[in-house]
C-alpha cells in the first residue's frame, strides 16, 4: 500500500476510534487527562528513539507508568485528578525537551513527535491502532451499560453494590492506549484533537446519547480524511491542517446547535447529555 493509503487508513481507524474513545473522553470529562496524557508521553518516544527501538512501544509504557503516577497524586488529601493531570504534564513535557535539546542528534525530528507525521505512518502503526480499536470496541461492548451507569450516576452505581475501580481501569485502559496510537498520525500535541473534537460536536448534534458515538465516528473519519486532502491540496503540514479540520467540526456543530435550540418544538430533554435523554436512551 502507498504511503498516501496508509495514511488514510490510519486516519479511518484514528476516526473510528473517536466514536469510542472520544465519547468516553467527553462524557466522563476527561480531556484534560488526555491532554495531559498525551503531552507528557512526549518522553518515552525521545527515550526509545535514542535508544534505536520502536517510539510506540515507548510511549506506551511511559502512558501507563503516568497514569500510575495521576493516580497515586490525586490521592493525596486536597489533590484532584485535574491537579494530578497538570503536574504530569508538566513533568513529562518537561523532561522530553529537555532530553531532545541534550541530544541534537536524535534519530527521529523532535517535531514528528509533537505534532505527528500521518504521511509517515508505517503499517505497524495502523496494526497498533486498528488493534486499539478492536479492544476498545470490545471493552465497551462488555462493560457499556456500567460505564455508562457510573458515568451518569456515580452515586446510584455505589448505591447497586458496583465497584468503580474495575469501570476506571477500563475506561482509562482505553483512553491511554487511544491517545498513545493516535501520536504517530498527529503526534503528542495534536494527539488528541481528533479524538476529542469529534465527540464533543457528536454530543452537540445528537438527538440522544445512542447517536453520540456513531456521529462522532464519522465525523472524526470526514475531518481526518479533509485534514490529509488539504494538506495535499496546499501543500501543508498534515498534522496541523487535521487538528484544524477537527476544530472546523466542532465550530460548525456549536452554531448549529444554537440554531436548533433557537426552533420553535425543539425539547430539550431529548438533547444528546441531557438527564432524560441519559436515562431513557432517547426512546
Amino acid at each position: 500500500m502507498s504511503y498516501l493509503g496508509l495514511a488514510a487508513l490510519e486516519l479511518v481507524l484514528l476516526g473510528l476510534l473517536a466514536g469510542v474513545a472520544g465519547t468516553l473522553i467527553v462524557f466522563r470529562g476527561r480531556s484534560f487527562f488526555a491532554v495531559a496524557l498525551s503531552h507528557a508521553t512526549f518522553p518515552g518516544g525521545v527515550i526509545f528513539a535514542l535508544a534505536g527501538w520502536n517510539l510506540l512501544i515507548g510511549q506506551a509504557l511511559f502512558a501507563a507508568l503516568l497514569v500510575l503516577l495521576m493516580g497515586l497524586l490525586s490521592r493525596i488529601p486536597g489533590q484532584g485528578g485535574q491537579v494530578s493531570s497538570g503536574i504530569v504534564l508538566s513533568l513529562g513535557f518537561a523532561l522530553g525537551a529537555l532530553l531532545s535539546s541534550a541530544n541534537p542528534g536524535l534519530g527521529v525530528p523532535v517535531d514528528a513527535l509533537l505534532v505527528g507525521s500521518p504521511l509517515g505512518v508505517s503499517g505497524s502503526d495502523v496494526a497498533a491502532t486498528a488493534a486499539v480499536l478492536v479492544l476498545s470496541l470490545g471493552a465497551v461492548a462488555l462493560f457499556g451499560r456500567r460505564i455508562l451507569f457510573h458515568t451518569f450516576d456515580p452515586a446510584g452505581f455505589t448505591a447497586a453494590g458496583f465497584r468503580s475501580g474495575p469501570v476506571e481501569l477500563v475506561v482509562v485502559a482505553v483512553i491511554a492506549a487511544s491517545v498513545v496510537v493516535a501520536m504517530p498520525a498527529v503526534g503528542a500535541i495534536l494527539g488528541v484533537a481528533i479524538l476529542i473534537a469529534p465527540a464533543a460536536a457528536a454530543r452537540l448534534l445528537a438527538p440522544t446519547i445512542a447517536w453520540v458515538p456513531p456521529i462522532a465516528a464519522l465525523l472524526g473519519v470526514g475531518s481526518g480524511l479533509a485534514g490529509l486532502w488539504a494538506s495535499r491540496a496546499f501543500d501543508i503540514a498534515a498534522g496541523g491542517a487535521i487538528g484544524l479540520a477537527a476544530t472546523a467540526v466542532y465550530v460548525v456543530a456549536l452554531g448549529v446547535s444554537v440554531l436548533v435550540k433557537k426552533l420553535p418544538g425543539v425539547s430539550a430533554s431529548v438533547r444528546a447529555g441531557s438527564p432524560a435523554a441519559v436515562i431513557t436512551g432517547g426512546e
